[in-house]
């Protein structure tokens, strides 16, 4: 699973209603046109959850305390937190429907990019996995089910409808996936100038450096990662040393070898 927090997003923690438990989740689209630039460009997916949360935020008819989905997935295959995990969604149509079921939202539209890819299909069914290991019940179900409305449109509620599947990666016949190659440790030295961190240069092992961080959970990211180092690189990697046991100095920019190992930074 590949998870963009809050934290990483610069978001406070949600002031939505808690709510330990659902009958399951309702699948949601944007009911506008989505521009196909997201296809190409992960920013662009977070720019526009930004926007969806800063439009609700600003609707003052359905006062939003948030964004009013618990999660919304990107054709990158990233899962994007909303709400998070045991809060009530607001994204349903009325009080008890939100009651009933946690809300994803796949970032997909009635015009544009209106068909979801099999990497956020991925990212839909991580989220639904994700909540129900936190409270929610089995039912997956379109927005649709139980409100008027097109949501989530024709094609994410037909996947909807056939139970929610993980979509398989199609090899050919006989085919073989090699194994991933990891980038080996490139040394202390690499990550420092004049013994500070070496922000502003630039490498392509620093974007998959921030993809794995993001993947293990420890993205402090807004925008990114990319291939210019940055202090949101530091943080995410001082994250992941402290979630591998470390602490203090220890702790701190620059990676060791040990960590770097551990995170499987694939090769460029």
């Amino acid at each position: 699973m590949k998870l963009v927090t809050r934290a990483a997003l610069g978001w406070p923690t949600s002031a939505a209603p808690r709510q330990a438990s659902a009958k399951g989740v309702k699948v949601h689209y944007e009911g506008t046109t989505v521009s196909t630039a997201l296809l190409t460009d992960h920013n662009a997916c977070l720019t526009l959850w930004k926007a969806i949360r800063k439009a609700h935020l600003a609707n003052t008819r359905e006062n939003y305390s948030d964004v009013a989905y618990n999660y919304a997935a990107c054709p990158h295959g990233y899962l994007l937190e909303g709400r998070g995990i045991g809060r009530r969604t607001g994204a349903n149509g009325n009080a008890a429907l939100n009651v009933g079921h946690y809300a994803i939202l796949g970032l997909v539209g009635s015009k544009g990019l209106t068909e979801p890819n099999a990497a956020m299909l991925g990212a839909i069914r991580d989220g639904i996995d994700l909540l129900r290991a936190n409270g929610a019940g089995a039912e997956v179900k379109g927005h649709r089910d139980g409100y008027a409305t097109a949501c989530p449109g024709g094609p994410l509620y037909a996947w909807v409808q056939k139970g929610a599947p993980r979509p398989v990666v199609e090899t050919k016949p006989g085919a073989t996936t090699p194994p991933p190659k990891f980038e080996p440790f490139p040394g202390g030295a690499f990550f420092l100038s004049g013994g500070q961190p070496a922000l502003g240069k630039r490498s392509a092992v620093f974007t998959e450096m921030g993809k794995r961080l993001v993947a293990v959970g420890c993205g402090r990211y807004e925008v990114g990662p990319g291939p210019v180092l940055e202090l949101a690189d530091v943080a995410s990697y001082e994250a992941w040393q402290r979630k591998c046991g470390h602490s203090g100095t220890a702790a701190k920019w620059p990676p060791g070898k040990s960590t770097w190992d551990a995170l499987k930074v694939p090769n460029v």
